[in-house]
């Protein structure tokens, strides 16, 4: 042991080139701001086409992934949930839900199997079939359900895309079915009165 002590490193004393010496803050080192990147699309994290892959992505369009987003409508955390929403999943409390990551997955999960059972026929029928080109998967129908609700879905599916819904920030359904296509989400199954 004493003699490894004796080896001891002992700190080199270099000099710094004068080129290489910082002599002023600089923006990488001290932003004064947020960086902002506005002509470049961001796009989400790739996480396959599981149901991981489908919420993360779903997450990513409707709030960047972030739990504690609000919209200017109301429209609370990470996948956008409005205030009625919540209540018929058994939410009463909007700050409670907004502070709480685990509830909002939950919450996020119950939201699909409920509009699985609502629209258990519609994707039965129209899962593999062209609607204005677009190839109707469980995962894209899921996903307008949560733009649109699944009333409105119902109605796009038995018009062929007729009837389409888009929202104030302008994504329609037509978007999110083809946008949200090819997802696997059977891991969650349909239930009739899914709720807290």
């Amino acid at each position: 042991m004493f003699i490894l002590s004796g080896f001891a490193f002992k700190p080199f004393n270099v000099e710094v080139p004068e080129p290489l010496k910082v002599k002023e803050p600089t923006n990488v080192l001290f932003p004064k701001s947020k960086t902002e990147i506005k002509d470049l699309e961001l796009m989400p994290p790739f996480a396959g086409v599981s149901f991981t892959g489908f919420k993360e992505a779903l997450a990513f369009k409707e709030s960047k992934g972030n739990y504690f987003a609000v919209n200017t409508f109301g429209y609370l955390g990470k996948y956008q949930f409005g205030i009625n929403t919540l209540q018929l999943m058994g939410v009463n409390d909007e700050q409670q839900f907004l502070e709480s990551p685990e509830l909002q997955e939950k919450v996020f999960q119950l939201n699909i199997a409920r509009n699985k059972w609502i629209l258990r026929r519609d994707i039965k029928r129209f899962v593999g079939k062209r609607i204005r080109g677009i190839e109707i998967t469980e995962s894209g129908i899921i996903a307008a359900a949560h733009l649109a609700g699944a009333g409105n879905v119902k109605r796009y599916l038995r018009s062929l895309g007729q009837t389409d819904v888009i929202d104030d920030f302008g994504s329609s359904i037509t978007h999110y079915i083809k946008e949200f296509s090819g997802y696997d989400i059977s891991i969650i199954l349909p239930e009739r009165n899914a709720r807290l």
